[in-house]
């Protein structure tokens, strides 16, 4: 689990990017930032719900954006100004960064596992 200080250090880069509209938030925004290749950062709620995963999820990994989901909704909700928020997405090169340093991306996403076969390394064995 990750710290207060990492948290909060990421919550706070969020609402910079948030109030300087380098971040979008909701899971269509996110949808149409990675669609257009613009989206550095996602930050996906540890308690989003199946059919926000589901949205959002499959477009996320197929365009690499890498997936930090240490965060609930209310914490995300908090600093976008809601109730509650299921993923926000960041756009700027440098405010990613930063909160990637602080929390490392997660492997996949939850409720993704399983779904997607192993790639082939395309080497031959060699000990034929």
């Amino acid at each position: 689990m990750t710290d207060d200080v990492a948290k909060r250090k990421v919550l706070g880069l969020v609402g910079l990017g948030l109030r300087g509209r380098h971040a979008v938030v909701g899971v269509q925004q996110v949808r149409d930032a990675a669609k257009r290749g613009k989206l550095k950062v996602a930050l996906v709620a540890s308690d989003a719900s199946q059919n926000s995963l589901d949205k959002v999820s499959g477009l996320l990994v197929a365009r690499g954006v890498p997936v930090i989901g240490e965060l609930s909704a209310s914490e995300l909700g908090g600093v976008a100004g809601r109730e509650a928020v299921a993923v926000i997405g960041v756009t700027n090169a440098g405010l990613a960064r930063g909160i990637v340093t602080a929390i490392p991306p997660v492997g996949e996403i939850a409720g993704e596992s399983g779904k997607r076969a192993a790639r082939p390394s395309g080497r031959r064995d060699s000990r034929r």
